[in-house]
């Protein structure tokens, strides 16, 4: 269990979970008249260690924590919607789904989730309440900002049960931070014997690496003692980038700055795109067919543009529009497109204000090489013009480069003559990676419809 979790969540997460998923699945039948089969068993337990391994990845207890009640209910969803689709692959490919009523699959797919969310809010609402369980009591080693934000955090969780002591810090009142809203209880030397004194549970320490021999020192004293110890990452000073802990090779490593897309998430992204790009693609091959052969009767040069931009980690690859314009600048010197570029033929015109230009991108999707939510893709050349301008700009390549992305839909599509005009899309890129999840992808994709319906910025 780690420390942000109360045993009633813990509870929840490793034992009552999986008996609402294979409980309600022998519910559903029952209350439908139906048989539960031997084939209604090896569902259950099929079910039980698929929705096991996708809520590994996807955990809406984390959620909860971070993002509220909102936010765990959507990987909640998200999470079983994914389990389903797992459980629908290997039915068909095991040949079992004749076996099965197909009333009593849908009513359990569909009760299963709200049964699970009416559960999580009834296990948060009685661990919420510190009266129904034994607070742990608090100590924290070095008043600092980070562990200024820890206390705050414990103090709006209840449902964490920990009660917060106060501070040990060696620094005189001049040297620390504001904001500090518990008592100090005294130097590092003083930890041992009042941790002793008063049954101190757990201990936090929050601090620098310079301190290291001041920490050996305390945890030297702190042996003959029961508390558990814990340490604050000093990570916060960074700018944190889809943070996570991990390990390589067993020994623990905390990343900064990772991309969203690794375990479930990147076969999410990949499974969205591969689905919206094939529909579009399916939709629209009688509109390609009529721009390509207005592109190659308008004006003289190829219907399709390859031009060189950055993918995925800064590696080059080709991506595809329709010709827009006389030119196919593609080296080391760009030029970017400006309000009535004479080099924009006038089928090129229309297919830019309307983004029709960017459908052979769809392709590039299905290639692996884009996505279809992402930071635009720029000019080679631009990128290695900017790189050196805007601090953090090749951050956006920890993610595969998409045919619309968050600062378009702010109001960032098009020409960026100035500075400052890449430097706000770059934030909006990097914005994106810090928060990305699928509604916010889906949410993306609504917004662009409403954008290029109203074709701002585009030329």
């Amino acid at each position: 269990m780690t420390v942000n979790e109360s045993p009633l969540i813990t509870f929840f997460e490793r034992v009552v979970d999986p008996l609402i998923i294979m409980g309600m699945l022998y519910l559903c039948t029952i209350a439908l008249g139906a048989s539960f089969t031997g084939y209604s068993l090896v569902l259950t337990i099929i079910a039980f260690f698929v929705a096991s391994s996708v809520y590994k990845y996807i955990d809406p207890y984390r959620s909860w924590h971070t993002g509220g009640r909102w936010a765990a209910a959507r990987d909640l969803v998200l999470g079983w919607l994914l389990t389903v689709v797992l459980l629908t692959l290997i039915g068909y490919a095991s040949g079992m789904v004749p076996h099965y009523d197909r009333t009593v699959v849908l009513v359990w797919m569909v009760a299963t989730p709200v049964a699970m969310l009416l559960c999580h809010l009834a296990a948060h609402r009685l661990g919420a309440d510190p009266r129904r369980g034994q607070l742990s009591s608090v100590v924290i080693v070095g008043a600092n900002d980070v562990s200024v934000k820890f206390a705050a955090t414990i103090g709006r969780l209840p449902n964490l049960l920990m009660n917060v002591h106060g501070y040990f810090d060696d620094r005189g009142p001049e040297r620390r931070v504001d904001g500090v809203a518990h008592p100090m209880l005294g130097k590092m030397s003083d930890i041992a014997a009042y941790v002793r004194q008063h049954q101190i549970k757990m201990i936090f320490i929050s601090q620098p690496i310079s301190a290291q021999p001041r920490i050996r020192q305390l945890l030297d004293e702190l042996e003959d003692t029961t508390a558990s110890v814990y340490f604050l990452p000093d990570i916060y000073v960074f700018d944190l980038m889809q943070a996570r802990f991990g390990s390589v090779g067993g020994m623990p490593v905390i990343g900064i700055r990772e991309s969203p897309f690794t375990g479930v998430n990147s076969i999410v992204k990949r499974c969205s795109d591969i689905v919206l790009a094939l529909a579009i693609q399916i939709l629209l091959i009688p509109v390609m067919v009529v721009i390509a052969l207005a592109v190659k009767l308008s004006s003289p040069g190829p219907i399709i543009f390859p031009q060189r931009r950055y993918g995925l980690n800064g590696e080059e690859i080709i991506v595809y529009k329709f010709r827009s314009m006389t030119v196919t600048e593609n080296g080391d010197k760009v030029v970017q497109a400006k309000k009535g570029d004479s080099r924009i033929t006038r089928v090129g015109g229309f297919l830019r204000r309307s983004s029709l230009d960017e459908l052979p991108q769809f392709f590039n999707v299905l290639q692996g090489r884009m996505s279809i939510v992402g930071p635009r893709p720029h000019a080679v050349a631009h990128n290695e013009q900017y790189r050196k301008l805007i601090k953090g700009y090749m951050l956006r390549h920890k993610v595969k480069p998409g045919i619309t992305g968050w600062a378009q839909v702010n109001g960032l599509r098009g020409e960026t003559e100035t500075l400052d005009k890449m430097e706000a899309r770059i934030e909006y890129d990097l914005d994106y990676l810090r928060n990305w999840s699928l509604w916010l992808d889906l949410w993306i994709i609504v917004r662009t419809v409403l954008v290029v319906a109203k074709r701002e910025n585009a030329h």
